[in-house]
């Protein structure tokens, strides 16, 4: 049994992580057919979608296979996450995530390095770390506390607090929640808004924002205007704004069921 699904659906790529017996929990080797899995969409895909076949999105890493390793692997380990979720966070494409279940763990560290989330009514999120003598590996210290900040993180990790769907949209974890049992259609869809965005735009969007967030003011704005005038300045940018303004272009910003 592959322990990843891909299929390929028009531009979107659909990632299912398919270890439901162990409610996805994240071993090496499944670490490995992610990367794989993720390596292959950045080379046919304009957007994916990360999923899971079962009812839990991840419940984080696989504590059998900790027991044994020396300090040396442990930081190797934690590494190879860091390299994976790296190519999701700032890779080719953008990712949109669907959650259910159990996002505990390494499970919230591998859906914060998603751009967009979707979640089940009835996903919860837990980060169980103190309870269990660890510390975060797959970059929660830097991506989770980006969501939720440092008090709240450090409430979960030492408290083992949980946060439902609401609460994690409230808190802006959580982009979408969807009707229930619907989080990975409602996926799909939003991944289909952004696979007919610009390649060039969407590829900015994902590897600048964050980097210019984290820069200083003048820093930050200089950036910005580099990317602008570079990313207008192609012919698909530059049809796509006369397509706009000739009214041959989509409207994208009127809700759905109105006029405009």
């Amino acid at each position: 049994m592959a322990l990843v699904e891909y299929e390929l659906d028009r531009d979107i790529a659909v990632i299912r992580l398919n270890r439901p017996e162990k409610r996805n929990a994240m071993s090496d080797a499944l670490l490995a057919a992610l990367g794989d899995a993720v390596d292959r969409a950045a080379t046919e895909a304009k957007v994916a979608v990360l999923g899971t076949t079962g009812a839990n999105f991840c419940a984080g890493l696989d504590l059998a296979e900790q027991a044994d390793k020396t300090v040396m692997q442990g930081v190797q380990g934690s590494r190879g996450w860091h390299a994976v979720f790296a190519r999701i966070q700032r890779g080719a494409i953008p990712y949109v995530s669907a959650l259910s279940g159990a996002v505990i763990g390494g499970g919230f560290e591998l859906a914060a390095v998603t751009h967009i989330r979707v979640a089940d009514p009835g996903t919860y999120f837990a980060m169980p770390e103190g309870q269990r003598g660890i510390f975060v590996g797959g970059g929660g210290s830097v991506n989770i506390t980006r969501l939720l900040g440092v008090p709240r993180m450090t409430d979960m990790m030492l408290t083992g607090r949980m946060i439902g769907a609401a609460d994690a949209e409230r808190l802006g974890v959580v982009n979408y929640v969807s009707d229930a049992g619907a989080a990975l259609p409602r996926a799909i869809e939003v991944a289909g808004r952004i696979a007919a965005n610009a390649p060039l735009s969407n590829y900015t969007i994902i590897n600048a924002l964050q980097r210019i967030h984290d820069s200083g003011y003048d820093e930050g704005l200089f950036f910005e205007s580099m990317l602008a005038a570079l990313t207008q300045s192609t012919p698909e940018a530059i049809e796509r704004m006369r397509a706009f303004v000739e009214k041959r272009a989509q409207r994208l910003d009127v809700p759905p069921g109105t006029k405009g």
